[in-house]
Order: C-alpha cells, then sequence, then structure tokens
C-alpha cells in the first residue's frame, strides 16, 4: 500500500473532541481533512477544511464523505459495522467494519477475548429477566449489567448487590439484551495505548494509570504506578490483541489489576483514546500525530515519554459557578491546555482538558490535585470601571 503524503485529505467519521485533535494533529503534517458531523460547528467542525452535514449512521452521508477523502477513520466506535461495510473497496478506512462488529457489542467483545485465551472477569450474556436471574445465582453479588450496545462514562449500567436488585436494574436497562459481569476487586485501572500500522509495525507508550470519579475518567497518570511484571504483561496482551483483530490505528486496551499483579482485560477502544491524552504534551510522538502516520502507511513515531505526566479531565461541572479561572493554568508553567470548543458546559460533560508535566510523578499528581480546587472555585470577575 503506498504511503498518504502531505497534501491528502483524512475523511473523519465523528466530529468531537478526538476529531478535533486528530485534525490540528494532521494539519501539522500538512494533511487537510472533512469532518462528517450533524453539527457543522462542533468540535471538529471549527478547525476542519470541510464539513459533511449529517448523521454518523447515515450510508449516504458516509458514502458523500468517502468520496472527498483519501483514508476514512473514525473518532467514535459507535458508528454501526453495517454502514462501513459499503466503503469496503471504495477506499481505505482504518477500522474496518469486522472490527467494529466485535468492539461495539459488549458481548462479541468478550466472546473475541475469550477466544484469544485473553483473561477477563467472569461473564455472561443475558436476553430476559429470567436469564439475568440464573446468570446472577452463577456468578454471585455484586455484579453489574451492562447494555450490549453503546454507553461510556457509567451510562448503559447498573451494578446489582442483590438478586432482589435484578428487575429494577433490568428496566433500568430498558429491558434489551445486556452482558453481566461479575464483580472485579481490582486494585487500579490501567490502559495500553498502542499504534499499529498496515504492514504491522507496532509502538507502545508508557503504561497509563486510570483513576476515576463517579464512573468518569478524572485522572491518568504517566507511567502507572505498577511493577514492571505488570506494564510487561499487559503490552504483550494488548498487542496480541491488536494483532488478532488486523487493527490499523490507535487502539487503547483497558487493564483491571488485580491484588496479586494480575491482569482482567476490561474493554478494547479502536481509536484515539482519553487516557492517552497526556502524550501530546509528554511524548516525543502524540498519539494524534501517530494515528494519521499508521492509517496513512507513514513511518511510526517513537512513543517515548520525555517526563512524567498528568491528564487531568475538565468537565462541565467545573462551569456551574461561571466560566473557570483560566489563568490558574496558564499560571502553570508546565501545564498545557486543551479546550474542545464545546458550546455548552453539561454536568459529567468532558469541555477539555490539562496535561502537567513534572521530573517527578509525585509533584505533577500534586500540582493536578491543586490546580483542580483552585478551577473549581469560580472566577471573580474584576468590576466594572467607568
Amino acid at each position: 500500500m503506498n504511503p498518504l503524503l502531505p497534501g491528502s485529505t483524512i475523511g473523519y467519521i465523528g466530529g468531537g473532541q478526538l476529531g478535533r485533535m486528530m485534525v490540528l494533529a494532521g494539519r501539522r503534517l500538512g494533511l487537510r481533512s472533512v469532518i462528517l458531523d450533524p453539527d457543522p460547528g462542533g468540535p471538529a467542525g471549527q478547525v476542519a477544511d470541510r464539513v459533511v452535514r449529517g448523521r454518523l449512521d447515515d450510508p449516504d452521508a458516509v458514502l458523500e464523505l468517502s468520496a472527498l477523502a483519501d483514508v476514512v477513520t473514525l473518532e467514535t466506535e459507535h458508528v454501526p459495522a453495517a454502514v462501513l461495510e459499503p466503503l469496503a473497496g471504495r477506499c481505505r478506512l482504518h477500522p474496518g467494519p469486522a472490527i467494529m462488529g466485535v468492539v461495539q457489542d459488549r458481548l462479541r467483545q468478550r466472546e473475541f477475548l475469550a477466544g484469544l485465551g485473553a483473561p477477563q472477569v467472569a461473564w455472561q450474556g443475558v436476553d430476559s429477566l429470567a436469564a439475568l436471574e440464573a446468570a446472577v445465582a452463577a456468578l454471585g453479588t455484586p455484579c453489574v449489567l451492562k447494555t450490549r450496545r453503546e454507553g461510556y462514562d457509567g451510562r448503559g449500567q447498573a451494578r446489582i448487590g442483590a438478586m432482589t436488585d435484578c428487575a429494577q436494574a433490568w428496566a433500568a436497562l430498558g429491558g434489551q439484551p445486556a452482558v453481566l459481569e461479575a464483580w472485579a476487586a481490582y486494585r487500579c485501572e490501567v490502559s495500553v495505548v498502542l499504534a499499529r500500522s498496515a504492514s504491522g509495525a507496532l509502538e507502545v507508550w508508557p503504561l497509563a494509570e486510570n483513576i476515576h470519579r463517579r464512573h468518569i475518567l478524572h485522572m491518568t497518570v504517566a507511567p502507572a504506578r505498577v511493577g514492571p511484571g505488570v506494564t510487561q504483561a499487559a503490552i504483550a496482551l494488548a498487542g496480541r490483541i491488536a494483532s488478532a483483530l488486523d487493527h490499523v490505528g490507535v487502539m487503547a486496551v483497558e487493564f483491571f489489576v488485580m491484588a496479586d499483579d494480575s491482569l482482567l482485560v476490561n474493554e478494547i477502544a479502536p481509536r484515539v483514546h482519553n487516557s492517552g491524552h497526556y502524550t501530546e504534551a509528554a511524548c516525543v510522538t502524540s498519539q494524534f500525530e501517530q494515528h494519521l502516520r499508521a492509517i496513512c502507511d507513514l513511518p511510526l513515531g517513537s512513543t517515548e515519554q520525555l517526563r512524567p505526566a498528568v491528564m487531568l479531565n475538565l468537565l462541565g461541572d467545573l462551569w456551574a459557578g461561571g466560566e473557570p479561572d483560566w489563568c490558574e493554568v496558564l499560571g502553570q508553567p508546565a501545564a498545557m491546555l486543551q479546550l474542545y470548543g464545546k458550546a455548552q458546559a453539561r454536568p459529567a460533560r468532558k469541555m477539555g482538558h490539562i496535561v502537567i508535566t513534572d521530573t517527578a510523578l509525585a509533584d505533577a499528581m500534586h500540582s493536578a490535585s491543586v490546580l483542580h480546587e483552585r478551577l473549581s472555585v469560580p472566577a471573580k470577575v474584576a468590576p466594572a470601571t467607568a
């Protein structure tokens, strides 16, 4: 496959913040961009060369996008695989429908991992309340019921603490086919963010540790505070998963680290990932640039981390008292602010992030925590002058 050189056009299905950051990285490489999004003024549309207005599940809109691009990629795994199938043979597409069919269905993803022999939580597919009650009896409580499709940041999930919770959990998820997973009493969560090229070349960033609040990623710490054995095992297994899927581009694999340092695969994300945002400020090559290199069949860049880093998500809750005081961030010499250009701040909505680097990881974590506390206090507005 011939590499796509500067001047080529990347088509993005999805116009959120991930698309925005890939478009900006592509500009540095001389790559042009066209976005498919219902909102032309969304985060990616604000910086793209061109926007095709349409739903991400609209086959005609997807075909229109593909006609304008040299390669098409996704910024979300929620684009139906069936919508992508007509693109096969028409254009370069990474990731393709075969991969998406696996990862966007939690049951198929669990079955894929089982076939690979990858360690994971005990699970069962359920399609009725009776099946759910039987699965809870088999797996025990507590456990978590998850919709097979969509759902993220804690959405589409219901915790079951006792058999009497089954009916409420089943109703809360709309009585749709789901996957029941045994509760994992993990010590921490880590993620491997890697990039794989069309030729099979693989580059991996340092293992990242994820800290959540209210089921939403709050902070990513890199490198993760785990031993070398955990790091090596996670990277090796993530590489096997990427190769088995024949994935091209950036991929993240999340793991639970148990008390005995064993690993359980939690989730696969076939795209640039929230836990890889730190790479833009701390590594030689960011995940956004690397994804474009991979899908364009260009040489992959170095994933070396230059300094310890902490990524802090900025949720819409911080806007509750007005615009946060960005001078608090910009006054930190080692802090990188990335705002996504979203017009409306809502609780739990990701509005931006900050990456703080330092010579010591503990110092970066302390600075991030202090900064978050300060941003939680509404900015003082100077009085008007006559």
